[in-house]
């Protein structure tokens, strides 16, 4: 069976990572702040890795789950150093798709291929092995790697060559944070206008308007749960700004993406930038820039 390396044993990672542990693959990690998902792993098998060009030297697929492209660029500029011809590089971040085109190109004149492999969903389902993968890879490149994506996924969608699967991770966010910003603004004028966060989610719960999305998001809104959406205005903020510049790569007016970033700078840039300030909280920053608070 393949090695497998993994750098980002997160909120994500650590499910993903110890669904390839269960299914019998030979798993390096290593540490980065955290390290109680770290700990978990060697104790179910994996191997903990001194530095980045020791988990590359030993590891044939080399999973990254880090916040952003500027992350994944220097980790490859480790592994393309240290990891032997033939190997693959698995981006599961969701990252700029300009920056995984240079990466995959400069990787594949190594000899070591490329796939990215953006998730959809939630910690929970990481652990639970039910993720989505939105896959950009060769077709040579995705039969090598679909065995190991089925560990961790459920739905795999292959849709097309290297950087595409960053690409449909752009749009699919753009649609997950537009709808968080019409939830936050529709809440802002229930408010003002009388009717309550209460009366509007009576009439929109169970109707054809309601969604996945839409109840974890209202799980904050509505009954409080802060955790309801581990997803933070931070990174909305940054897949935002990456397909602003996906739009502007192609020459693609994008108006409303815009007008959706600039809810999430609102949020991050008067004090959402912490590490626990999820997207559903958005809906406190926008009731808030309109003189409303919120109980």
């Amino acid at each position: 069976m393949d090695k497998i390396g993994f750098v980002g044993v997160g909120l994500m990672g650590h499910g993903m990572a110890a669904n390839i542990l269960a299914a019998g693959y030979p798993l390096t990690v290593i540490a980065h702040r955290n390290r109680a998902p770290v700990k978990d792993l060697v104790e179910k098998g994996a191997t903990e890795a001194a530095d980045l060009a020791t988990l590359a030297q030993t590891s044939d697929v080399v999973h990254i789950c880090a916040p952003g492209s500027p992350q994944v660029e220097g980790i490859v500029a480790v592994l393309e150093e240290h990891m032997a011809e033939g190997g693959v590089v698995i981006d599961c971040s969701t990252s700029n798709p300009m920056s995984s085109s240079v990466l995959a190109d400069r990787l594949g004149e190594k000899g070591i291929g490329w796939c990215d492999a953006p998730l959809g969903g939630t910690p929970v389902q990481a652990e639970a092995g039910e993720l989505a993968a939105m896959v950009g890879a060769t077709p040579e490149v995705f039969a090598r790697v679909e065995p190991i994506l089925k560990t961790w996924a459920g739905p795999i969608a292959h849709v097309g060559g290297p950087a595409a699967g960053h690409k449909m991770k752009l749009l699919n966010n753009f649609l997950a944070m537009g709808y968080g910003a019409l939830y936050a603004e529709a809440l802002a004028l229930a408010e003002k206008t009388g009717l309550g966060t209460d009366t509007f989610d009576s009439v929109i719960r169970g109707s054809r308007m309601d969604c996945g999305f839409y109840q974890t998001f209202m799980g904050y809104a509505v009954e409080g749960n802060v955790e309801a959406h581990k997803f933070t205005l931070t990174n909305a903020l940054k897949d935002m700004t990456y397909l602003a510049a996906m739009a502007g790569g192609v020459g693609v007016a994008n108006p409303i993406s815009g007008a959706i970033r600039n809810s999430y700078a609102l949020a991050v840039n008067t004090g959402g930038d912490g590490p626990e300030d999820y997207v559903p909280h958005l809906v406190d920053y926008v009731a808030r820039s309109n003189g409303i608070e919120r109980g």
